[in-house]
C-alpha cells in the first residue's frame, strides 16, 4: 500500500492537526477582538464540520460565552439536535468545569484539546471531570495537540496586556 490510507492512528493524527489547526485561527482571531484567544470547532462524522467559535465574554458581556460553548450552540444547531454524538470538539484550551459540564451534556464523544489549564482546567489539571464511569456518559480526551502554539498565543496575549498593549480597545477602525 503506497499510501497511508490504511493507517486509521496516522489517519487520526493528521485529521487532529488540522482541527486543531482551525481552532488556533479562531484563537488568533479571538485574540485580535481583545478576547482570551480560546479557539473550539466541533467535527461531525458524516457532516465534518459544524462549530466554529471563539471566546466572546467581552464582546457579549457574557460570562458563558467561551469558545467550547458556543461551538456546543453552532454544533445542536447545524446537527438539528442537542445531542452531538460521535462529534468531536477540538479546543486550543483545556476545557473548564463549566464547558466541560456543556460537553458531557451533550454526549459529545471526544475531546482534543492544545494548552493545559492550571487555573481552571477540568479535564486534567485540576480535575478529572472525563474520569470514565463517572457519569452516564464517557468522554474520550486527549491533551497537548499543538500545544506550544495554543499556549504561545495565551502567553503572548497577557504579556501584552501587562505591558499596556491590548491588541483592541473597542473602537471601530473610524474610531468610534
Amino acid at each position: 500500500m503506497d499510501d497511508m490510507t490504511g493507517v486509521s492512528w496516522l489517519r487520526d493524527e493528521d485529521s487532529d492537526l488540522r482541527s486543531m489547526l482551525q481552532a488556533l485561527e479562531e484563537a488568533r482571531a479571538a485574540a485580535d477582538q481583545g478576547e482570551v484567544p480560546v479557539g473550539a470547532i466541533i467535527v461531525h462524522p458524516e457532516k465534518g464540520l459544524v462549530a466554529r467559535a471563539r471566546n466572546a465574554k467581552e464582546t457579549l458581556q457574557d460570562p458563558t460565552a467561551h469558545a467550547e460553548i458556543l461551538a456546543i450552540g453552532q454544533a445542536a444547531e447545524a446537527v438539528g439536535s442537542w445531542r452531538l454524538e460521535n462529534c468531536t470538539l477540538y479546543s486550543t484550551l483545556e476545557p473548564c468545569p463549566m464547558c466541560a459540564g456543556a460537553i458531557l451534556q451533550s454526549r459529545i464523544e471526544r475531546v482534543v484539546f492544545g494548552a493545559s489549564d492550571s487555573r481552571w482546567g477540568a479535564v486534567d489539571s485540576k480535575m478529572n471531570i472525563f474520569e470514565p464511569g463517572l457519569f452516564n456518559h464517557d468522554v474520550v480526551w486527549q491533551g497537548g495537540v499543538l500545544e506550544t502554539e495554543a499556549a504561545g498565543l495565551l502567553k503572548d496575549f497577557f504579556r501584552e496586556i501587562r505591558e499596556g498593549r491590548p491588541r483592541y480597545d473597542g473602537k471601530a477602525e473610524d474610531g468610534s
